[in-house]
C-alpha cells in the first residue's frame, strides 16, 4: 500500500503544480484582452508605403482630406517630382502639380526628404473625413529621372486617422 500512497501524493503534487501555472496563464491573458491588445488597433499601422525607392517618413491628415507626407527617394539618380495624387480607387484624374513656384516640380537629390502636401479623394471624388476614422487610399507620383530624362510613375499605399487639428 505505501508504493500506492506516493503514486497518489505525486499526482497530487502534478495537478498542483500544473493547476498554479495555469491560473497564472489564465490571469495574463484576462490582463492582455482587458488592456485591448488583441483588438487590432494596435497593429493598424499609420503611414504610407511606396514601391522600391521611396521612403515614407510621416504622414498627417487633416478634416478636410489634405494629407501632408514626407517622402524620402533613394533611386539611383536625382529626380524631378512633377505630378502627385491621392485617391481611393487609384485614379490618376486628380493628380495635381507639387505647390513650388515658378516650376511646380520639386527636384529631389538622391537620399534627400522633402514634404508634400495633396489633396486626398474619397470613392465618390470628393473627401469627407471625420476626426478619427481612418482613411486608406494611394498615393501616385509621378517623377522624371533627371540623368536620362525619362517619366516614371510610383504607387503607394497611404493608411492614416483623420485629424482634426
Amino acid at each position: 500500500m505505501p508504493k500506492r500512497s506516493f503514486l497518489l501524493q505525486s499526482a497530487m503534487e502534478y495537478l498542483s503544480t500544473y493547476g498554479w501555472a495555469m491560473i497564472i496563464l489564465a490571469v495574463v491573458l484576462a490582463v492582455l484582452v482587458a488592456s485591448g491588445i488583441f483588438s487590432g488597433r494596435l497593429f493598424s499601422s499609420q503611414g504610407c508605403i511606396f514601391q522600391n525607392g521611396f521612403d515614407c517618413i510621416d504622414v498627417f491628415m487633416s478634416e478636410n482630406g489634405m494629407l501632408q507626407f514626407s517622402m524620402q527617394q533613394s533611386l539611383q539618380h536625382p529626380i524631378n517630382v512633377t505630378y502627385i495624387g491621392c485617391d481611393k480607387t487609384s485614379s490618376i484624374a486628380n493628380m495635381a502639380a507639387p505647390y513650388n513656384p515658378p516650376t511646380n516640380q520639386i527636384y529631389m537629390p538622391v537620399g534627400v526628404a522633402d514634404t508634400f502636401y495633396v489633396q486626398c479623394y474619397g470613392t465618390q471624388g470628393t473627401f469627407s473625413g471625420t476626426p478619427g476614422t481612418q482613411y486608406i487610399g494611394t498615393l501616385i507620383v509621378n517623377y522624371t529621372d533627371e540623368v536620362t530624362g525619362v517619366p516614371y510613375v510610383s504607387f503607394g499605399t497611404v493608411t492614416v486617422t483623420v485629424s482634426s487639428v
